[in-house]
């Protein structure tokens, strides 16, 4: 598909958490609470932030405790799917999607949660769901980020080039999952999980700390 006329991305991907909506401290807040209540010990807070937006759930509870994985799991969902009712999106964030749809780009999210869990962030937010083209979640590929795989099952269905689309993302998870999908990758540093030095190393095409800014590069 080529890219629209004046317009540099046709397809926009985006990351989910700490790019769309504000979901960092309950992610931080439930992992405390399944380690805590199963294995009787804090985690290490930074640990725990470092690997956020990574291959997923059970990778990052397989690095707190290879043996009891199903039950820091089970502890984490129990304790995080309700706080989804007091999720925050980022206001500036919807609105640019208003924006980028008006300009009549395609609009995707790309993100590691199952799409269970997706679902509950979109019930929450109907004009993130109504804006968005496609979501892959992690029952989509076999491979999570930051292998390319999410983001090119998202063009896959969209029909698109890596050269005419974009992946947004606050973590450096998603900058290398959208570097080896050959994509332009934008870091964004809003998320609250990420330091700007940690997300600058992976390497990204642009790194924003506004939405205004995020619209330039796009």
């Amino acid at each position: 598909m080529a890219t629209i006329a004046g317009m540099r991305r046709s397809v926009v991907l985006f990351d989910l958490d700490g790019t769309l909506i504000d979901s960092g401290p309950i992610i931080v807040a439930s992992m405390k609470h399944a380690s805590l209540t199963v294995l009787g010990r804090e985690p290490d807070e930074e640990l725990v932030r470092s690997a956020i937006g990574g291959p997923g759930l059970i990778a990052q509870m397989r690095d707190l405790d290879p043996a009891r994985v199903d039950e820091l799991v089970e502890a984490y969902r129990a304790h995080n799917e309700p706080l989804h009712d007091t999720l925050e999106a980022f206001p500036s964030v919807l609105e640019l999607l208003t924006v980028l749809r008006d300009e009549g780009r395609r609009l995707g999210i790309v993100t590691a949660k199952r799409l269970r869990t997706v679902g509950l962030a979109l019930t929450r937010f109907p004009a993130l769901a109504d804006a968005m083209d496609v979501v892959i979640g992690a029952e989509d590929t076999e491979r999570h980020k930051p292998a390319p795989d999410p983001v090119l099952e998202a063009l896959r269905r969209l029909d698109a080039d890596p050269a005419d689309a974009a992946y947004v993302g606050d973590s450096p998870f998603d900058v290398r999952a959208g570097n080896a999908a050959g994509v332009f990758t934008v870091a964004v540093g809003w998320g609250g999980i990420h330091p700007d030095e940690r997300l600058l190393y992976a390497g990204p095409d642009a790194l924003v700390h506004t939405t205004e800014e995020l619209h330039a590069v796009l």
